[in-house]
C-alpha cells in the first residue's frame, strides 16, 4: 500500500509536515512517500498565466505523484484562517489538467498549529474545496499546540490523549474507494 504524505505548507520546517509524516507512518504495511511543496513552485495562477505557460509539467507531476497513492494523508497549514498561497497554487495549476486532483483516493485530513485552535479554519476551507475535486476525506484529526503536543527529536506525539485518538483514528481508517 502506498501512502502520500503532504502538507498544505512551503514552510521547511512545516510542522503540518511533520505531523502527515508521523500519521503516514502508522498505517501497518504502508510505503510512505512525503511530498514537499517546494518542489512544485509555479508562478501564482491565473488565467493570462495558463495561457502564457500552458499546462506545466511540475502541475503533471504532482497529478501523477497523488494519482500513485492508495491513501493520502494531507496536514493542512492555516494561513490568515484559510489555506496556505503554496497549496492553493499548485492545487489551482493541477486542477486544470485534471478536475479531480485528489482522485477520490481515500484521505486522512489533518492540522495542526501553535496554538489552541489547531488549524481548524483551513481544515474547514479544505474539508468545503477538496470534495468538489476528488477528496475523499475519510476521517479528520486536528493537533492543539503542535510544540507542547509533539515531540520534535522523536517525530511524534507526545501527548498520549491525542496519539491515542490519531491512533483509533488509524486502526479503523476506512480505504474503500469511491468511483471517479
Amino acid at each position: 500500500m502506498k501512502i502520500i504524505a503532504l502538507a498544505g505548507s512551503s514552510s521547511k520546517q512545516s510542522i503540518n509536515k511533520r505531523l502527515a509524516t508521523y500519521a503516514a507512518g502508522l498505517f501497518e504495511g504502508g510505503e510512505v512517500e512525503v511530498l514537499d511543496l517546494n518542489d512544485y513552485e509555479l508562478p501564482l495562477f491565473s488565467v493570462d498565466k495558463e495561457k502564457e505557460l500552458g499546462q506545466p509539467a511540475i502541475a503533471r507531476a504532482f497529478l501523477d505523484k497523488i494519482a500513485s497513492a492508495d491513501v493520502i494523508v494531507l496536514s493542512v497549514a492555516e494561513h490568515n484562517a484559510g489555506l496556505t498561497a503554496a497549496f492553493k497554487n499548485i492545487y489551482d495549476w493541477a486542477s486544470r489538467q485534471h478536475k479531480l486532483v485528489w482522485h477520490n483516493i481515500p484521505m486522512l485530513l489533518m492540522s495542526t498549529s501553535p496554538g489552541k485552535y489547531a488549524g481548524k479554519n483551513a481544515l474547514e476551507a479544505a474539508k468545503i474545496s477538496l470534495k468538489h475535486y476528488g477528496g475523499n476525506y475519510r476521517a479528520t484529526f486536528s493537533l492543539p499546540q503542535f510544540d507542547e503536543n509533539f515531540d520534535k527529536e522523536a517525530g511524534k506525539i507526545s501527548n498520549k490523549e491525542h496519539d491515542d485518538a490519531l491512533k483509533d483514528i488509524i486502526r479503523n481508517f476506512d480505504y474503500g474507494k469511491e468511483p471517479s
